[in-house]
């Protein structure tokens, strides 16, 4: 499924959060297993279900937790075939970053994209069908933006989370 999509700004507008021991240990507990009950994370943190209800969403409103998502397989939905894409931007396009940006993020098989230092302004990370469907979203539908002076594709043979 798609990635995460960060806030409006690319700079990060907030620093580190003020996260006590009870915090990071219910941090702990959801990244985990985000699908824990109130209850279990409570008894494993040593809390009371109250307070950890209103610790997690203290960590929500304040941004700590993004959000509660699947991991779902992009290969169970027929889309077996993982790469990344660097993308290079013209040097007049770099005014137009969020705006290329929410673009890359409407296209149906972005699972991530990441606004990157180097010489590339952006990394995608996609799944598709097959090599020809990535074949398909590089040269018609990546590079064929004006504002595309470039792109790599690397292949993703695997793909491990810790």
């Amino acid at each position: 499924m798609r990635g995460t999509v960060g806030p409006k700004d690319l700079r990060p507008v907030r620093g580190p959060a003020e996260l006590d021991e009870t915090d990071l240990r219910i941090l702990d507990v959801l990244t985990t297993d985000a699908r824990v009950t109130n209850a279990a994370i409570a008894a494993q943190v040593g809390i009371a279900p109250s307070t950890c209800h209103a610790r997690v969403r203290s960590l929500v409103e304040r941004g700590v937790v993004r959000g509660f998502r699947a991991d779902v397989d992009p290969a169970a939905l027929g889309r077996g075939l993982q790469a990344l894409i660097a993308i290079r931007l013209q040097a007049g396009a770099r005014k137009g970053l969020e705006a290329f940006r929410d673009y890359l993020l409407t296209l149906p098989d972005v699972e991530g994209v990441f606004f990157v230092t180097g010489d590339r302004d952006f990394l995608l990370h996609v799944a598709v069908a097959d090599s020809d469907a990535l074949r398909d979203l590089v040269s018609r539908t990546l590079s064929v933006r004006p504002e595309v002076a470039g792109t790599s594709t690397t292949v993703i043979f695997e793909h491990a989370r810790p």
